[in-house]
């Protein structure tokens, strides 16, 4: 079983821990109770684990929506301060790290504080808990000939994974999983894999670069793809030409319809007061658009430009690039599953043909001449030498007394900047035949690339990492574990990050930091199961060093244990790598040298934000946003990994400033992460902020006063920038 359910032990309640998605949460009680196991089909809604227990109240720390169905499951209400007379009742308390339902029968109250949402009944009974998991997991796996006309049937089915196919279906947990794809001889179905008939169809021409880009629409409209000349979208009655701009426009559609489907679903099963509703330029009839069959809904919304919707749209989080080749097909379930704009790029930018920009100082598409004025500065500038990076002493990025954390082939032609091991002239972690590929910029937060080459400011995705999100495996223990390691002496004043890790109220960390491993501890660390491994030292041709030698995970056979890791060492992508093709979900790693001095900055910055909740690929860009240097790491892997949830469900990046006097503006960037995906509802836990909004979100507030942002700030520790520098909730102190 995925779910555990234990008494707490030094409060009245339960704790509750999802293996599955890493997470857990505290449910509290007015008194001791001993949870006993119960029927799923206690409840109206489907769940994985249920409990009941003795008691008069069932409390959870978060603020949340309380629905409350009857014994038939009619929706009867929904909030978060009321009361219902005595009956019989499904309540469903929303959000939870994973879904949260209760059955009883008894008059009750519901009320919320800052912090918490409590539900006391009129006479205390047993109350019936039902937990499921928001982890998804596919219905199969398609087997499917790899030449396009093959492959379109296969991406045909990728809509079966939804739940229905009413605007509902922007709610990630009524998406589902899509069914995986294999290659084989023949084409093969499993029996669990069923079309569903959405009357849409998408004609593009049977080439790898005009159907990878639709396979996201393919999933979101259960859309059948089929070959012809003109790329276009069709429902009985109404065509949608997908040119000129082919990928542009497949990329409009699907913001434009999945927005149009989050102002439309606010008139079915969940009437709440969408801000984005409310805010809507777009004069159409909701009500009617949500009561019509998929097809006929998307032919209208189509009928809106996209220039009239572009204005009220959010910024979409992920662009993923993959390579028009039959090799990638596997990847293409996990790319549709996530509602990445797509892009099959045919040719790509050499590193080695860009002008010489090289590795190490890039940046993406919002670089300007104002970012050298961020805090720290790179490593000097970084270039090629015969596939290899390699440091420029003459770019004046590093001081005379500045190290970084190679060894000495790189430190060496700098003056003062020697140290650790004595490498190898060709050093270097990313092999000498690596390629290293410059993706056109994006527009999207996240930016991920699937096919050959190293990807600049991208995360290099890899099909072994993202099935190892879909791994049920059972863990021993539930506290999270995260261990940091430091093999060099000069830098131990990264070690000290281990105490930014577990700086949770609601969540339990084991945390340890080792110094100076050898390299059979090294060895046996990386085998043990742990969930983030912080690496601070060396890493050079000969691989990770320890304490008397090197230990090279690209020669090494080994089962990895760890999940997720941050390599904070110069030039650790092939280490990396290596992680994650041995076991690993994902990790940071480098591309190039890195000093020492911006190195412990981006290490403390990961350690926080991993902390608070963020995936691989949200942390790093957060933290490029607060350092040039940023831009000389990727992610590898599934670079949507977290370690655990951050309190509020979704994570949150504040920008403040002070308007004057008592007045601040606040502007609140909300990404999704984790089990809630895009669509999920989020509002801001602030007085008189009463509205809900879908995720992914920016919302702007020009005027807050001081003691009411004080308020706000208390209630969870998140990243804030303040004149575009970064600090934290509970370091930043109001004047």
């Amino acid at each position: 079983m995925s779910i555990d359910i234990d008494p707490l032990r030094e409060a009245d309640g339960i704790t509750v821990t999802d293996h599955i998605e890493n997470t857990q949460f505290e449910v509290y009680t007015d008194r001791p109770v001993e949870p006993r196991r119960r029927p799923e089909s206690d409840h109206y809604f489907p769940v994985d684990a249920s409990v009941a227990v003795e008691t008069g109240a069932i409390e959870i720390p978060r603020v949340a929506v309380v629905e409350t169905r009857d014994g038939d499951g009619v929706l009867l209400t929904h909030g978060d301060c009321y009361e219902m007379p005595d009956g019989t009742y499904h309540v469903g308390i929303n959000p939870a790290p994973t879904k949260l339902y209760l059955t009883f029968d008894a008059g009750f109250s519901v009320s919320t504080t800052d912090r918490t949402t409590r539900i006391d009944l009129n006479t205390p009974g047993t109350v019936g808990l039902g937990f499921r998991s928001l982890h998804q997991t596919p219905a199969g796996t398609i087997t499917t000939p790899t030449d396009p006309e093959s492959l379109m049937d296969a991406v045909s089915l990728l809509g079966s994974a939804l739940q229905t196919t009413s605007p509902e279906r922007s709610f990630p947990t009524l998406r589902g999983h899509p069914p995986l794809i294999e290659p084989g001889e023949e084409f093969r179905v499993p029996e669990r894999v069923e079309p569903v008939e959405s009357g849409v169809r998408i004609v593009v021409p049977p080439e790898y670069r005009y159907l990878y880009p639709v396979v996201s629409l393919a999933y979101y409209f259960a859309a059948d793809v089929v070959p012809g000349d003109a790329p276009r979208i069709e429902g009985e009655g109404w065509t949608y030409p997908l040119e000129p701009g082919f990928e542009e426009r497949t990329a409009q559609v699907l913001r434009q319809s999945f927005h149009m489907d989050c102002l439309a679903r606010t008139e079915g099963f969940y009437p709440v007061d969408l801000h984005e509703r409310e805010a809507t330029d777009l004069d159409l009839d909701w009500e009617r658009l949500y009561d019509l069959p998929l097809a006929e809904r998307l032919g209208e919304y189509l009928e809106v430009p996209f220039e009239a919707v572009e204005p009220e749209l959010p910024q979409w989080t992920l662009t993923t690039d993959v390579r028009p080749h039959p090799g990638n097909v596997e990847m293409l379930p996990f790319v549709a599953g996530e509602l990445s704009i797509v892009r099959s790029p045919e040719t790509v930018t050499p590193v080695d043909d860009d002008g010489g920009v090289g590795v190490g100082f890039f940046g993406g598409a919002d670089r300007s001449s104002s970012a050298a004025t961020r805090r720290e500065v790179p490593a000097g500038g970084v270039g090629l030498d015969g596939g290899r990076a390699v440091v420029d002493p003459d770019s004046g990025g590093l001081d005379d007394g500045e190290f970084v954390r190679g060894g000495a082939g790189a430190g060496a032609a700098i003056p003062g900047a020697t140290r650790g091991a004595d490498a190898t002239e060709n050093r270097g972690a990313v092999a000498a035949q690596t390629d290293f590929v410059r993706p056109e910029p994006v527009d999207t937060v996240e930016h991920a690339w699937v096919g050959d080459g190293v990807p600049l400011d991208a995360n290099k995705a890899t099909l072994d990492a993202y099935h190892r999100r879909l791994e049920a495996g059972q863990v021993e223990q539930s506290r999270i574990s995260v261990l940091v390691v430091c093999n060099d002496d000069q830098m131990r004043e990264e070690g000290n990050v281990a105490d930014l890790y577990g700086l949770r109220d609601m969540v339990q960390f084991d945390i340890e930091v080792r110094h100076d491993l050898t390299r059979e501890e090294m060895r046996e660390t990386l085998e043990s199961d742990i969930d983030f491994l912080h690496y601070i030292g060396h890493v050079d041709d000969r691989g990770m060093q320890c304490a008397e030698e090197y230990l090279d995970l690209t020669d090494e056979d080994l089962e990895i244990g760890v999940s997720a890791f941050l390599l904070n060492a110069c030039q650790s992508y092939q280490q990396g790598e290596a992680l994650v093709h041995r076991g690993s979900r994902g990790g940071i790693v480098t591309l190039s040298d890195v000093a020492n001095s911006p190195a412990t900055t981006l290490g403390r910055i990961i350690a926080r934000l991993m902390n608070s909740g963020f995936n691989l690929r949200t942390a790093l860009h957060v933290a490029k946003r607060e350092l040039i240097t940023g831009h000389q790491y990727i992610v590898v892997g599934d670079g949507g990994t977290t370690i655990c949830q951050s309190r509020s469900g979704s994570v949150v990046v504040l920008d403040i400033s002070n308007g004057s006097g008592d007045s601040w503006e606040l502007v609140a960037e909300m990404f999704p992460n984790g089990p809630y995906g895009k669509g999920s509802l989020t509002k801001m836990n602030m007085s008189g902020e009463s509205d809900n909004h879908y995720i992914p979100t920016r919302i702007s507030i020009e005027s807050v006063q001081k003691s009411k942002l004080k308020s706000f700030l208390e209630l969870e520790t998140v990243p804030i920038f303040i004149d575009d520098e970064l600090t934290w909730s509970d370091e930043f102190v109001i004047d």
